[in-house]
């Protein structure tokens, strides 16, 4: 069950538009399990070992904080990455969250 949850999410996780951002909170309503937004972020952990990319940069807290980022290759990864996308990070936070939010729920409805 667990594994295919994290499939779920990790599917979700790779329709996040480039230089846009989600959270783990999002992810997890969109897939039917409000209450699993810890799940989200133990699968973003597992992320950086699948077969096929997961763009774990973008999946972040609902205050926008880089709360996933201990768990890349370095402490400043995560940042780094979103800023190669054009995501402006400043003291662990995106800046511009709520503009650059991607709720799956809403952008997955329209398609």
């Amino acid at each position: 069950m667990e594994a295919d949850f994290f499939q779920r999410v990790f599917e979700v996780a790779r329709m996040i538009p480039l230089g846009r951002v989600t959270s783990y909170g999002a992810i997890a309503r969109c897939l039917g399990s409000a209450g699993s937004s810890r799940m989200v972020g133990w699968a973003m952990n597992l992320s950086h070992h699948q077969p096929i990319y997961v763009p774990a940069h973008r999946v972040v807290n609902r205050n926008g904080l880089l709360t996933g980022k201990m768990h890349f290759s370095s402490p400043t990864a995560m940042e780094e990455l979103l800023q190669n996308e054009g995501v402006r990070v400043e003291k662990d936070r995106v800046v511009d969250f709520n503009h650059l939010f991607w709720d799956p729920m809403v952008e997955l409805s329209e398609h």
